[in-house]
């Protein structure tokens, strides 16, 4: 049996995020189910920071965590974590009011989204068909994130400060008994007086083990791929282009375009892997509003983005069970609020209270703990 004061149970980007911040807070463990951290949805992210996109509590965590992003401390890592892109929410006709609306939301916390016209949208981005863009909302400061520079960085500082990560430790059973919580894996046994459920996809799948009621938590798809840019474009110069309704989008990646459906297909927690259907309605839509011409698909692949019903984090204790604290549902959020999410997780487990930077813009421990879900 090994104990410490925290086991985290996962290893993507919310458990390292947490196990970076809780340094000085007493021992840590990291129990992660694969053979390697981040295999699941922190690997297969789109990899796209900005301050402007999902419920207004992920736009404050996002917020939060810029400055960290934009300058780590010294030796967090060797590159850079972000290098600026643009992105444009692209609006047709028929979308004028919606894209509106988007710019109206958007500014109650950011004042760098403009409206831009036509004109300009197909400047920023000259693969966009002028008879279907009618306007865009632009926001310079998106970033692309180096996801592996910053999913290393919080465990390798983890580490330094004595938080031991045990690999293919999947969690087959957890039990509260003597203040504590024993947890079996096929790596040992464990226990602790607090566990952070940060399982991703699998969270429900933790709490129903160890008896806590489920957040109705839901894992859904989301399929990307890659192809060929059009003989003479200098992809590097694109601004990244986003239906404002979310029904499709293109980036750009190593020197390809990057494209997606932005699906959101509820499966159950998997190894999820791209669906031909998906990625055929996609290549439609793209089609349809840019001038490319998609002959050959040369990568694609699948994540899960994991939401509860108002697709905002849960973090806090679960109520109904002494030490079992969530930290699951950053649905595709979770890189670029991985900070201040790991900041919030340690202070709300060690007993203290929302940090100041996120009650700044008023979320509460209310808005994060699961009890708001059953209300």
């Amino acid at each position: 049996m090994r104990e410490c004061d925290y086991l985290i149970i996962g290893a993507g980007i919310a458990g390292a995020s947490a196990a970076y911040h809780m340094g000085g807070e007493g021992s840590v463990i990291i129990l992660e189910r694969e053979d390697q951290p981040g295999y699941h949805s922190t690997g297969r992210s789109a990899a796209v920071f900005t301050e402007n996109y999902g419920p207004r509590t992920m736009r404050v965590m996002s917020k939060v965590s810029a400055p960290f992003l934009r300058t780590p401390p010294e030796g967090f890592s060797d590159v850079p974590l972000l290098h600026d892109m643009g992105v444009m929410f692209v609006a047709r006709d028929d979308q004028l009011a919606i894209v509106a609306a988007l710019v109206k939301e958007l500014r109650e916390l950011s004042d760098t989204v403009v409206e831009v016209s036509r004109a300009r949208a197909i400047e920023l981005n000259p693969v966009l068909r002028p008879d279907y863009v009618a306007a865009a909302a632009y926001d310079p400061p998106t970033a692309k994130m180096d996801v592996n520079a910053i999913h290393m960085g919080y465990l390798r500082k983890a580490r330094a400060d004595g938080a031991q990560m045990v690999m293919n430790a999947e969690v087959t059973s957890l039990e509260h008994k003597g203040g504590k919580w024993h947890v079996s894996t096929p790596a040992g046994e464990f226990a602790a007086p607090v566990v952070i459920n940060a399982a991703g996809a699998w969270a429900d799948v933790v709490a129903e083990m160890a008896g806590v009621r489920q957040i109705g938590l839901v894992p859904k798809r989301r399929t990307a791929f890659t192809f060929d840019p059009p003989a003479g474009h200098d992809v590097s110069t694109w601004t990244a282009a986003v239906d404002c309704e979310e029904q499709w989008y293109i980036n750009t990646e190593a020197g390809q375009v990057l494209g997606s459906l932005a699906d959101e297909t509820p499966v159950p927690p998997q190894d999820v892997q791209p669906e031909e259907e998906d990625i055929a309605l996609a290549v439609e839509r793209i089609q349809r509003g840019t001038i490319l011409e998609i002959k050959r698909i040369n990568r694609a692949w699948a994540g899960l983005r994991s939401f509860v019903e108002d697709k905002c984090p849960v973090v806090g204790f679960a109520p109904d069970a002494d030490g079992f604290f969530w930290l699951a549902g950053q649905g595709g959020y979770g890189i670029q609020t991985s900070w201040a999410m790991g900041l919030t997780a340690r202070e709300l487990a060690a007993g203290r209270a929302v940090p100041e930077k996120v009650q700044g813009f008023d979320v509460t421990e209310a808005d994060l703990g699961p009890a708001r879900l059953w209300a």
